[in-house]
């Protein structure tokens, strides 16, 4: 017998009567993973829920791109900056970030909000603080911050006019 449930499975034997549950994390972490390697964004053979590097533009004004967690450096940035490539600690966000790069839309009023909506949803994977419960403090705070400046870049570019006056200011 099994039995499903919101927050994740519930998997029962019906002749020893072990449960394994399977989180939410767990869950979303394998989807996650395997968008991600459709993408071309996981590094081959990491395992593991985060896949991104960290780079310059994600350290918030820090001059040395350096990981605030093992100190490692970045000179191998690449992808969009969230996680160390060493220690794959998500990293601080960067609040200047334009909105059109973060969501990989061309700089431009004409959005594809299909493509707009799908980008949302991938970094929403891979920041969302739900998915962040059993790190750090400091990795939960970054996730926190990342996810709300995810959340806004959505909503300005969403919107017909929001997007307009952010193309103007």
């Amino acid at each position: 017998m099994s039995s499903t449930s919101r927050v994740g499975r519930s998997l029962s034997n019906p002749r020893t009567g072990d449960r394994g549950d399977i989180g939410r994390g767990q869950m979303w972490g394998r989807r996650a993973g395997a968008l991600l390697r459709v993408r071309g964004l996981w590094p081959a053979g990491v395992l593991g829920r985060r896949p991104l590097s960290c780079s310059a533009a994600s350290l918030a004004g820090n001059s040395s791109p350096q990981c605030w967690n093992c100190g490692g450096p970045g000179s191998h940035m690449r992808g969009d900056g969230f996680f160390c490539p060493q220690c794959r600690a998500l990293q601080p966000p960067d609040p200047t970030r334009d909105y059109f790069s973060l969501l990989d839309c061309n700089r431009a009023f004409r959005v594809d909000t299909a493509k707009l909506q799908t980008r949302y949803q991938e970094l929403q994977r891979l920041v969302h603080p739900d998915f962040f419960s059993q790190r750090s403090q400091t990795e939960k705070d970054f996730s926190e911050k990342h996810s709300t400046l995810v959340n806004d870049a959505y909503k300005t570019l969403l919107a017909p006019l929001s997007r307009g006056l952010y193309l103007v200011s």
